[in-house]
């Protein structure tokens, strides 16, 4: 680094502590003359930083807000700061700023000393967020799925389906969504060459490729309308899963369902199951079962006839026992 370039970091880095410096104190402390000092403010305004200058003998330089974010310089201990509180942020899934606070995270994290990356950790690891009532993720998953997102990376990982089995997933990601207090991936599964939902918290053993992929075309809006249901192509599942249950939808998601659009609300105390998918009629039918609450199957033919099964199979246990 020249000599310039590491003068004007130790320049912004004194600006940005909240007062104002005399011109004669800033070349005092950088070891210049007055004229390199006013030289240097104006190669930080050129960078668009908003310095402001102040006449007379209580004069000085100070940073103020200006019309955009410019790049900061924090410390060490600024630096974990941010990131602790990031990842609590990213964790609880605060309404507005999960997304926002997963992309800073990632490029903290990527730039941070391996020796703050580990004080990261540990103070992550004692920090206990209050509960939301969702499966918790950890925080570095969310920040490994959204550098992979943003590098444009396949990854693999092993991925938990709805009803416990475990597959591996090789896929081209392109979205982290929150909605509802949970985190979803959107990403091209390129085993089963469709697109897929996946939830956060049932991804295991995450492995970035390093091999780049260019991003095909959503049938969406953009990865938060295809997790809501918002799609122009709902793709190759063949079941249509039509159910309308007497609960309310907030009783009803994270039981049954993967994303968010499977569990539409129709009122206070009803909602319906609109879900397409490739299989999971069994598991369906003891989810809805589980819910001790009346419903009635529209679609599909499959979801009734495992209902019939367990009917008929409860109907003989009743019978063994006369």
């Amino acid at each position: 680094m020249s000599d310039t370039s590491a003068r004007l970091l130790r320049l912004l880095s004194l600006l940005q502590t909240p007062r104002e410096w005399p011109g004669s104190e800033l070349a005092e402390r950088l070891g210049v003359t007055d004229r390199t000092v006013r030289r240097d403010i104006d190669r930080l305004r050129d960078l668009g930083y908003p310095v402001a200058a102040t006449m007379g003998a209580t004069g000085g330089y100070r940073l103020v807000a200006g019309s955009a974010m410019p790049p900061l310089l924090v410390d060490d201990e600024e630096a974990v700061a941010i990131a602790v509180g990031l990842r609590a942020a990213a964790g609880s899934a605060i309404a507005g700023i999960e997304e926002a606070s997963v992309r800073a995270l990632a490029k903290i994290e990527q730039v941070l000393p391996a020796k703050l990356r580990r004080r990261v950790r540990v103070l992550g690891a004692a920090t206990v967020p209050p509960r939301s009532g969702a499966t918790p993720v950890d925080p570095e998953l969310l920040t490994a799925l959204a550098a992979a997102v943003t590098n444009r990376e396949r990854i693999r990982f092993a991925y938990e389906a709805a009803n416990g089995t475990e597959t591996r997933r090789n896929t081209e990601p392109v979205g982290l969504v929150p909605h509802r207090h949970r985190w979803y991936l959107v990403a091209f599964d390129l085993d089963r060459n469709d697109w897929r939902v996946f939830r956060a918290d049932r991804i295991h053993r995450l492995h970035p490729t390093g091999a780049r992929f260019t991003p095909r075309d959503l049938p969406a809006a953009n990865p938060a309308a295809y997790v809501t249901g918002e799609r122009t192509d709902w793709g190759t599942p063949t079941l249509h899963f039509q159910v309308d249950i007497a609960a309310p939808a907030e009783a009803v998601i994270g039981r049954l369902g993967e994303a968010p659009g499977d569990i539409v609300p129709h009122g206070p105390n009803t909602c319906a199951l609109n879900m397409f998918r490739d299989d999971l009629p069994e598991w369906v039918a003891h989810r809805l079962l589980e819910l001790g609450v009346e419903f009635e199957v529209h679609s599909p033919q499959q979801l009734t006839d495992e209902l019939r099964k367990i009917r008929d199979r409860a109907a003989r246990a009743i019978e063994a026992k006369r």
